[in-house]
């Protein structure tokens, strides 16, 4: 950010000429001012700076000064300026929201250092205001299933369409394509949006409580039922639930899920009376449940039941095109987390990020956005020694420079081949080995 100011508002103006000159000194951007009024009219909730004021100033005070400014942002640090006596005034001020207080006299030095750590803080508050509002322009499924090629834009329309129906769904993608990202969007993007979002992963939860878990269970059920318990589907009443890992649900739940599908209504564990259910009901999968119910590892009648509409993520690897949007999207979400500046992406990096095959999908791409972010294997050569063999890094760091350019250049094929410094023949020549295809490249910038 450019310098800092520094609003310093005392009525005595031998002070404030020498505060003033020693903050100056220290390179900050100084109003001294005598007049509250002309210091709160530069604040605004953009302003990068802090603001100094004694407590004790005629026809006005601190407090006062301090309020206002607060009206216009109440994030914005204040210092207040006191007498000896003032000092239980400023305690109190302190638990208004004041960011410290100084006693008179103080040393430039002093005062230098406590304003540098409250434009610290001040940053941090306005980078992360400006994080929130670029991730909220992203907004709807855009925000959420980041992506220019054909797959993205079909998946993102397949979810706009569904999401305005209360049609069950069945999700089948690789682990870490965003399984829960999909079922989040249709629940969010739809009429059910302000009400539960109940997501459970039937591969996490014993086998032992799952059904007291879906189902609740009265007083005295089963030993240690100790009291009425409202189950996962009861509670998500009016909302969603979402199954992930459906796969791994036990066969003999399979028959008690099935029925709740059909008739929408529940019975909790110990008791006999049924209970009318309004849910939609969200599945995800890693495999293929026909195959496996073929295999006797899964009820094929609920497979059927669960698959009115199917929606299919890509894995990463088939939109490595996607890659650098992607990457540059999960680095703004590992900003705010962490509260870190984003570093200058490196040359070849996002095209060394393009070689890789991505086994764990965006999960894996969002943890290497957050080794990034943390300054951890954050140039290319590192993206690049990752398991693979020399001839193969070279190999595959070709094709991504050479999808790069022809996706930056809208597939154009002469600002590529004159870009890479090749003939227009050596250029088709590498297109033809490494399988890419002009018409299939959209920018990534």
């Amino acid at each position: 950010m450019d310098q800092g100011w520094v609003l310093l508002v005392d009525d005595e103006e031998d002070l404030r000429a020498s505060l003033s000159q020693g903050l100056e000194l220290s390179g900050h951007i100084v109003m001294a001012t005598g007049d509250p009024d002309a210091a709160l009219e530069r604040i605004t909730r953009d302003f990068y700076g802090v603001l100094v004021t004694d407590i004790r100033m005629p026809g006005t005070d601190g407090f006062d000064v301090m309020r206002r400014a607060f009206e216009i942002d109440p994030a914005l640090p204040v210092v207040l300026i006191t007498g000896h006596g003032d000092v239980p005034l400023a305690v109190e001020a302190m638990r208004a929201g004041a960011y410290d207080f100084m006693e008179k006299p103080f040393s430039v030095s002093r005062l230098d250092s406590v304003v540098e750590r409250a434009l610290d803080r001040r940053r941090l508050v306005l980078e992360n205001r400006k994080l929130r509002e670029e991730l909220a322009d992203r907004t709807g499924i855009e925000g959420r299933l980041v992506g220019r090629t054909p797959a993205m834009d079909q998946l993102r329309r397949t979810v706009a369409a569904l999401a305005a129906t209360d049609a069950d769904v069945l999700i089948l993608g690789e682990t870490g394509s965003g399984k829960e990202v999909v079922a989040r969007a249709l629940h969010d993007e739809g009429p059910r949006q302000s009400r539960p979002f109940v997501a459970l992963n039937c591969g996490a939860l014993p086998a032992e409580i799952i059904e007291s878990e879906l189902f609740g269970h009265e007083k005295g059920a089963f030993t240690g039922a100790i009291s009425q318990r409202i189950g996962k589907l009861e509670h998500a009443h009016g909302g969603t639930v979402f199954l992930d890992e459906i796969e791994s649900m036990p066969l003999e739940l399979q028959v008690k899920l099935l029925r709740v599908i059909e008739t929408r209504t529940i019975e909790r564990l110990g008791s006999n009376k049924s209970i009318d259910l309004n849910v939609r009901f969200i599945a995800a999968t890693k495999e293929d449940l026909e195959a496996a119910g073929r295999e006797g590892r899964f009820r094929l009648d609920l497979f059927y039941r669960l698959n009115v509409v199917s929606v299919a993520i890509p894995p990463l690897r088939e939109r490595i095109e996607d890659i650098p949007l992607l990457f540059r999207h999960l680095a703004v979400e590992a900003r705010a987390r962490y509260r870190r500046e984003i570093p200058d992406i490196p040359e070849g990096y996002l095209a060394a990020l393009m070689t890789r095959d991505w086994p764990g999908n965006v999960r894996e791409l969002r943890n290497i956005a957050d080794r990034f972010v943390l300054g951890i294997d954050s140039s290319a050569a590192a993206v690049s020694s990752w398991g693979a063999s020399l001839f193969d890094q070279v190999a595959a760091y070709e094709k991504a420079l050479i999808a790069a350019e022809l996706a930056r250049n809208g597939g154009a094929i002469k600002p590529t081949y004159e870009s890479l410094n090749l003939s227009r023949k050596a250029l088709y020549e590498k297109m033809r080995k490494y399988g890419l295809g002009k018409g299939d490249m959209l920018a990534v910038d």
